[in-house]
């Protein structure tokens, strides 16, 4: 049970100055009537175990972003499922034990469901790291059977083939280039900035749907400029939804369990970095 005076957040990462996390939580607070404090840090991977260590009983939960998560799902004395499944916590609610969730997936699935998308078929995922995880988690629970992981080099993408496994899809893994079957749906999962050569670009779009970026900033990505005529949906909406279950989790403790007015809030926290 967390105390009363516990009304201190934040968010950690590192690179940490460009998170507009404190702008989002802030806004919600603020239409929850809540006074609680919601800040950022720079914490390296290695000063994450000291730094946790550090907190006293003012702190109620912390968000991490890059390098974080794998460290505060170790870290975590609980994890729900979507943290079990991805190996990656990026919320962590403090008290007397610390309780970690992965709220990127249901920002996923929240965000293709506010742009009409509640059920997939196949689906092309760019990109092996944690947040490919989180997509192919995400797109499970939408149902999607086949997927397909593009991937500069195909070796690290080994846990995402065996994640598929666990969750009852048949997952492939293909280079950058190569030809395949057409998807519903890309989720690119890049880092931002990243520019394709132009015949990789050209490929991946002609054959994959409506692209959903994780990237938002700048917007549009490189790919989304270079997408053709389907649908591109910029990754704002995953950092605003996954946020949203971020604060349910502080309030409340469960992901799940809308906030008081919640459509309300959500608007709120949009004009906040609109």
């Amino acid at each position: 049970m967390q105390q009363v005076t516990a009304h201190r957040l934040a968010v950690w990462g590192d690179p940490i100055s460009h998170s507009r996390s404190p702008q989002l939580h802030a806004a919600a607070y603020r239409m929850l009537g809540l006074d609680w404090e919601y800040g950022r840090r720079r914490v390296s991977a290695e000063d994450f175990t000291a730094d946790l260590a550090g907190l006293d009983r003012t702190w109620r939960g912390l968000s991490l972003t890059m390098p974080l998560k794998e460290a505060a799902y170790r870290a975590a004395d609980s994890r729900d499922r979507h943290a079990q499944l991805t190996g990656a916590v990026n919320t962590l609610l403090l008290g007397a034990s610390l309780h970690g969730f992965n709220t990127d997936v249901g920002g996923i699935v929240d965000a293709l469901a506010e742009q009409g998308i509640r059920e997939l078929g196949r689906v092309r995922i760019i990109g092996a790291g944690a947040t490919a995880a989180s997509a192919l988690v995400a797109a499970s629970d939408l149902g999607a059977q086949v997927v397909e992981v593009r991937a500069r080099r195909p070796e690290r993408a080994t846990g995402l083939v065996d994640l598929g496994e666990r969750l009852g899809a048949f997952v492939t893994v293909r280079l950058m280039d190569e030809p395949a079957e057409g998807v519903d749906l890309t989720v690119a999962t890049l880092p931002s900035g990243t520019v394709l050569p132009d015949e990789q670009a050209a490929r991946l779009s002609e054959d994959g749907g409506v692209l959903f970026d994780a990237a938002y900033a700048p917007w549009p990505s490189a790919l989304a400029q270079r997408w053709g005529s389907a649908p591109a949906i910029s990754g704002f909406g995953m950092l605003l939804h996954q946020a949203v279950r971020q604060i349910r989790i502080f309030l409340h403790g469960d992901p799940d369990t809308p906030l008081p007015d919640e459509p309300r809030v959500v608007v709120a926290m949009r004009d906040a970095i609109a």
